[in-house]
């Protein structure tokens, strides 16, 4: 007897794809008026206590006390560390197309630390999938090279590194230890803990830069409903169903949306090679996250 997914549980891993990509771009907008941990400072914060307020209303089920570590592990590693790498190497000047192609890495270090670490096991099928995801960051590459790097830094480069470490050790820590966590007060919680980070890092290492006008508003309003609520609560229920290999390998898919959204909104060139790459990719996504079908074992037959 096969069972039909539900339509929205399939649609799930693409909407978060659509949704999750616009942040690069969102990111350009944002530090053209703020500084990037400023602006992220107050994005967090705004979205917790959005959250909370969420929780409230509907009775959402509270995050136990042996779970805030774990939150504030993940939400330090995912929202702080990943999203401000992200925003200081955009804020460097590297491209939004070129950031989201790096950043798109991370899957890789993913799979092979989930395979060792939490012990998951891909099928052949799979690799492949990782193998063609690569195979469509690696064609964008060649174009971006092709082009020049112009303004790219090596401070920018070192934010994308420490970027691509902090997505992955909290993908990773969210799958082992953060499975049963609530999603609404769980998620708020990882918030509270990644504003806590940045409110310290933007004190630190910026003066505070948060310049008020149309362009940063919108551009605030998009990352906390869009990105910080819709999105990162799509990507952890995934992740709380999926491996971390299969829930990563759809980050293979944001450099080819986020280049042609660069292309749109930016200028920023897009050749066929990145139509290219968008394909490629797609098709390694959907090799890693697909469910194959289970031909029923002869115990199940009797047992019906």
């Amino acid at each position: 007897m096969t069972t039909r997914t539900p339509l929205f549980e399939r649609l799930t891993p693409w909407i978060f794809v659509a949704l999750w990509s616009t942040g690069f771009v969102v990111a350009r907008y944002s530090t053209n008026n703020a500084g990037p941990l400023s602006f992220l400072t107050v994005r967090m914060l705004i979205a917790a206590a959005l959250l909370y307020l969420i929780a409230k209303v509907v009775k959402a089920p509270k995050l136990s006390r042996g779970s805030w570590s774990t939150s504030a592990i993940v939400g330090t590693c995912m929202h702080a560390i990943y999203l401000g790498g992200v925003f200081i190497a955009i804020k460097q000047g590297l491209p939004s197309g070129l950031s989201a192609l790096i950043a798109g890495l991370h899957p890789v270090v993913t799979s092979v630390a989930g395979r060792i670490i939490l012990k998951e096991r891909l099928r052949r099928s799979q690799w492949v999938g990782v193998s063609l995801g690569i195979s469509g960051v690696l064609v964008v590459v060649v174009d971006k090279v092709r082009d020049g790097l112009g303004d790219v830094t090596r401070p920018a480069l070192i934010a994308m590194v420490i970027s691509v470490i902090g997505m992955s050790t909290g993908t990773l820590v969210q799958r082992a230890r953060g499975k049963e966590m609530p999603l609404v007060t769980g998620t708020a919680a990882q918030y509270v803990s990644a504003g806590a980070v940045l409110l310290v890092a933007s004190s630190l290492f910026e003066e505070w830069e948060f310049h008020i006008n149309t362009e940063l508003v919108l551009a605030l309003l998009w990352s906390v409903f869009v990105l910080s609520i819709a999105a990162v609560m799509l990507m952890m229920l995934l992740i709380s169903r999926h491996s971390a290999a299969r829930v990563s390998s759809l980050f293979f898919l944001t450099p080819a949306l986020s280049a042609i959204e660069s292309a749109i909104l930016f200028g920023e060139r897009l050749s066929p090679l990145a139509l290219v790459a968008l394909v490629v990719a797609l098709t390694g996504v959907w090799l890693t996250m697909r469910n194959p079908v289970v031909a029923p074992s002869p115990e199940s037959l009797l047992a019906e």
